[in-house]
Order: C-alpha cells, then sequence, then structure tokens
C-alpha cells in the first residue's frame, strides 16, 4: 500500500537534522511543519480510518502557537538550543502541561500534569511538544496475559509495516508514530525491552540510556533500578541528537572507532531473523570492522524470577509515591487502582485482568522479605555473571534484538514474538542499550541491539553510526508498508 498521505510525505519522513536545515534555510517554517503533522496525524491515525493506527494519544493544545512563537524567534534571529522548531513527541507516561499524562489508564483522567524535567530540557532547547503517544497500560506492567500497545484510555496501536501486526511495547505508539512519518522524534521509556522492542518492530532507533541518565521525575514509574525515559528516531544522528538534550550531554569531540564483539550464543530462536543478523555482521566484517564472537552468560528460569520479585517490589513503592504525589484527586496507591480497576471492569478488564498489580502488594515493597535478597542475586548475574566478563577488552556487545512483529491478539492474550535475552541483563544492572534496524523479513523490520557500559551512551552510538552506514549502503530500509490484515 502507498502512503496515505501523499502530499506530505516528503517532509514527515525527513529526518531532524534534516528538517533543521530547511527550517535554518527559510525553506520551510515550524508552523507549515506542524500542520503538515497534524494533517498526517488526522489522516492516519485517527480512529474511524480505515488504516487507524492509533499510536497518538493526545494532542498538544498549543503546538500550533508554540510553532509560530518559534519562527518568530528564527525570524529575529533567536535559537532556543538544538531543537528549535522541531516537533517531538513523549509517551503518554510522562507529564507535560496540557497532555493528560494517563499511561493509558482511565484512572488518572483528570489528574493535572507538571512539566516533567525531561520536558522542560525540551522546551528549553526550542522543541515543540506536539502529541503524547500511545502505549502498552501501565507500561506493561499489568498482566501475564496483556497486549503490547493496548491501553484502556486509547485502544491498540497498530504496525504501519503490516496493521494487524503488534508495534511492540510499552513504547508502542512512539514507535509506530516514527515509523508513519507522525513526527521527527520521539520520547519513550524502557524498563526491560519497551524502547528496544518496538524500535526493532517499527524499524526505528531507540536508545535506553543508563539509568539516572535523562530525569525521571513526573514520568509515572515501574522501577527506579531500571526504568529510563529515552531517545527515538528514524536515524542514529536525530537519536543522537535527542539524546544530548534529555541528558544534557554534550557529543564529545573527538569520535573513537568502538570496538566490538558478537553475543554468539544471544540468538532468537527464529532462523531467518539470526540469519539476517550474521549476514550484516558478515558485511561489518567485509566493511573493516574486526568482531569476534563470544558466548555471554544466559538468563534462567531463576534470573527471571528474581527480575518480576524486584520490579513488582519496587512498582507498589514507587507507584504508590508517584500517586501519593500527583495532583488532583483519584487514587494514590497500587492497591487504590487495583480497586478502581476492579469498579470499573468493563473498560479496565475488558480483555485481561491486573495479576501482577496483586503480586506487587503481595511483596510487601522494598522492606518486603524478598526483596532484598531477590535484587543482590539479579545484579549480581547481571553484571559479575554477565555484561562484565561479555565487555571485558571491548567497548560494546551486539546481538540481534526481536525477530519480526507477531499478529496482536487481544482476546487470546499476549503472542510475544521472537527475541533475544538482549535486554535482560542490562536492564537489571542499569546499564544502556540501543537499537537500530538492519534490515527486512517478510516486509518486516529486524533490528539489532547494542550493550554498553554505564555511562558510555556516545560510544555505543559511534558504534550504532558505523553499523548504520554500512547496513544502508547495502540494503535502506523503504517506508513502511501499510499491509492491510491478512491471513497468515
Amino acid at each position: 500500500m502507498n502512503d496515505p498521505h501523499p502530499t506530505s510525505a516528503a517532509l514527515a519522513f525527513l529526518s531532524a537534522e534534516e528538517t533543521l536545515a530547511l527550517l535554518d534555510a527559510g525553506d520551510v517554517t515550524s508552523v507549515q511543519l506542524v500542520d503538515v503533522l497534524l494533517q498526517r496525524i488526522t489522516a492516519i491515525d485517527a480512529a474511524g480510518t480505515d488504516i487507524a493506527l492509533n499510536a497518538i494519544a493526545a494532542m498538544a493544545p498549543d503546538a500550533r502557537e508554540v510553532a509560530e512563537e518559534r519562527d518568530r524567534e528564527r525570524a529575529s534571529g533567536i535559537s532556543r538550543g538544538a531543537l528549535h522548531g522541531i516537533p517531538v513527541l513523549i509517551k503518554d507516561n510522562i507529564e507535560a502541561i496540557g497532555l493528560p499524562c494517563l499511561a493509558g489508564s482511565t484512572a488518572l483522567i483528570g489528574r493535572p500534569s507538571r512539566d516533567a524535567p525531561l520536558v522542560t530540557r525540551l522546551r528549553d532547547a526550542g522543541a515543540i511538544i506536539l502529541a503524547s503517544t500511545n502505549l502498552s497500560q501501565w507500561a506493561n506492567i499489568r498482566s501475564p496475559r496483556s497486549t503490547s500497545g493496548y491501553s484502556a484510555s486509547a485502544g491498540l496501536v497498530s504496525n504501519p509495516w503490516a496493521l494487524d501486526r503488534s508495534a511492540g511495547g510499552s513504547s508502542s505508539g512512539s514507535g509506530a508514530a516514527l515509523a508513519a512519518g507522525l513526527a521527527p522524534l520521539a520520547v519513550g521509556t524502557e524498563t526491560d525491552g519497551s524502547i528496544i522492542c518496538p524500535s526493532s518492530i517499527n524499524g526505528v532507533v531507540g536508545l535506553k540510556p543508563t539509568v539516572g541518565r535523562v530525569p525521571a521525575k513526573y514520568v509515572v514509574p515501574i522501577s527506579a533500578s531500571q526504568d529510563s525515559p529515552g531517545p527515538m528516531g528514524r536515524t542514529v544522528d536525530d537519536v543522537a541528537l535527542l539524546y544530548s538534550v534529555l541528558a544534557q550531554d554534550p557529543a564529545p569531540k573527538v569520535s573513537l572507532t568502538p570496538s566490538m564483539v558478537v553475543a554468539s550464543n544471544w540468538r532468537t530462536g527464529h532462523p531467518q531473523t539470526d540469519q539476517l543478523f550474521d549476514e550484516v555482521v558478515g558485511a561489518l566484517r567485509a566493511g573493516g570492522l574486526t568482531i569476534p564472537e563470544r558466548e555471554l552468560a544466559l538468563p534462567g528460569a531463576g534470573e527471571g524470577n528474581d527480575e518480576g520479585v524486584v520490579l513488582f517490589a519496587e512498582l507498589l513503592d514507587d507507584l504508590g509515591a508517584y500517586l501519593e504525589d500527583r495532583p488532583g484527586s483519584g487514587v494514590r496507591s497500587l492497591a487504590d487502582v487495583i480497586a478502581y480497576e476492579d469498579e470499573h471492569r468493563e473498560r479496565e478488564q475488558f480483555y485481561f485482568g491486573h495479576e501482577y498489580f496483586i503480586d506487587a502488594v503481595e511483596t510487601g515493597g522494598r522492606s518486603g522479605p524478598v526483596y532484598a535478597d531477590a535484587r543482590a542475586r539479579n545484579v549480581a548475574w547481571a553484571i559479575d555473571t554477565c555484561l562484565t566478563p561479555g565487555l571485558e577488552g571491548v567497548d560494546v556487545v551486539i546481538a540481534p534484538a526481536y525477530g519480526p512483529s507477531w499478529k496482536s491478539d487481544l482476546v487470546v492474550g499476549v503472542h510475544p514474538g521472537p527475541a533475544s535475552p538482549v535486554t535482560q541483563a542490562p536492564a537489571i544492572a542499569g546499564w544502556p542499550i540501543m537499537c537500530l534496524p538492519v534490515g527486512l523479513i517478510h516486509g518486516l523490520p529486524i533490528g539489532l541491539a547494542i550493550v554498553g557500559r554505564p555511562n558510555s551512551e556516545w560510544t555505543i552510538i559511534e558504534a550504532a553510526r558505523r553499523i548504520e552506514k554500512i547496513v544502508q549502503d547495502h540494503s535502506p530500509l523503504p517506508q513502511p508498508l501499510w499491509k492491510q490484515p491478512s491471513r497468515g
């Protein structure tokens, strides 16, 4: 299927850096850019259209007004910063004045939003907050049967490459919106996989920074030890640009060549995905990069169980503290959320329940009997057993991320697609991880993941740049295919 709004496609699919160049040259205005994107959102995202993505949760009421202000400033020779006049999307679990920040739940309707510090950084850099993006409700920690990309407040996000397939989670709307040309930049959040997964299966670039590198204040939390907001875009350079603003971390003046190692046993189990990854590694080696292979520790059931205990215990404490602090009346604790969702079962639990919330309450939080030992074991495995030996003598580890997107099924529940274990150890440790697209299988994007040490984001970004150049020289990704629902 061709792009459903072709008159704006050329502008909508420009990179952020290309768009900034046009703005600086006076070839386009921020108002024109916002108008184009608003038209696209109306045409290809809104419920009721035959290709509704449901990627957008809410529109910022002042986006056009801010665009007019940015144009006036530019005409006067004023630049606020690196993102002056560029529209940015933020995930619906990030507070911004004028947007609802529901985390996909009707329980938060009507609660006032503040500007999260990361939003203040975006505004100070001249960005235009265009809209918030739909997500897996409560960042996908509600039920073992949850469907990625679904929220009670905004419905199910579709994947623009194939409309009956998942856009991943939990930053599903951010990934789908970028792939669909609804904005040049977006902000997601990740606890374990929530930026990397939608980046991989929507064919975009995403970076989960080191935990704490980007402030998470006024972001609806799961886990202080694993949560991190992060930049998403269609190119590595765009993600680097957005990261520099979100983390207030300017790019280094000297660029080094990062050394890489392949995690040879971190496979997705999907033959075509793993073969494509091997072919990409072959192309990187042919392009002059020396990339040896190394086995890294694999997570077992014990590591997964410990991570679950940690996440549930921190969820009880951290979400409760957030809800207590947020202005307005309504739910003030996880127990309140459970009671609300039970009372509004037809809306909140129509497809699946909140078993994980109940599990979280039963942990007793960080002061409960199971948390401390589980966290200690988890961190020891992730850092001492897995990542430190895996990164010995090199800068980054690379591995396949996810296989092709799977079909969404709200009735039966979750059908997770093939994935490597690449996100788990970095998530537990709070270390950075990045994903970029490296090809298509049956018209569906495949991503490559890059893991590095704490605060090594610019090293990871440079590795991603080198991979992206070689991949694009061989087989650059086209625009999304907008494949209609089908059998198979």
